[in-house]
């Protein structure tokens, strides 16, 4: 597994939650929930820059059949626009984020957390797991997982 650290991106239609890892990738935490709109890529451009992000996971939730949905197609977009806007040679990655944001309100829940009052929280929450099982799956295989996801920039 290369060293260096990760951010992986819970992308949902209002809020996007950030989580990062440290450069050995032993241990993720959640990082920022940004507001989804026309400034959210260049907010994780300057989260990118800042940690010197090797890697940038983005969850891509398909539902429990493997099938895509009106979400698989929005976190798709917004990881091209982002894999548009790096120049570094950063690859974006998507992986399958089946079941994070269950797992975040639970996690939540079971430590006295109200879910419904902790909404930003649950989507930084819903990263970790999503770069959690993206590090798992990377000392699994040696390497980097999940589909890259191409520039269409020429």
């Amino acid at each position: 597994m290369q060293r260096g650290v990760r951010l992986s991106l819970d992308v949902g239609s209002v809020r996007i939650g950030v989580a990062a890892c440290d450069a050995d990738g032993l241990m993720a935490y959640p990082l920022a929930t940004i507001d989804y709109g026309s400034e959210s890529v260049t907010e994780i451009l300057a989260l990118i820059l800042e940690h010197q992000a090797i890697a940038v996971y983005v969850g891509n939730p398909v539902n429990l059949s493997g099938a895509t949905t009106k979400s698989t197609t929005a976190a798709a977009e917004f990881a091209t626009q982002l894999a548009q806007a790096l120049t570094q040679g950063i690859a974006v990655r998507l992986i399958d984020e089946r079941l994070s944001t269950v797992s975040a309100q639970r996690g939540l829940h079971e430590t006295g957390r109200n879910t419904k009052n902790s909404k930003s929280i649950i989507d930084q929450a819903a990263a970790v797991v999503i770069l959690e099982h993206a590090l798992e799956s990377e000392k699994r295989q040696g390497d980097f997982v999940g589909q890259i996801v191409e520039s269409t920039r020429e």
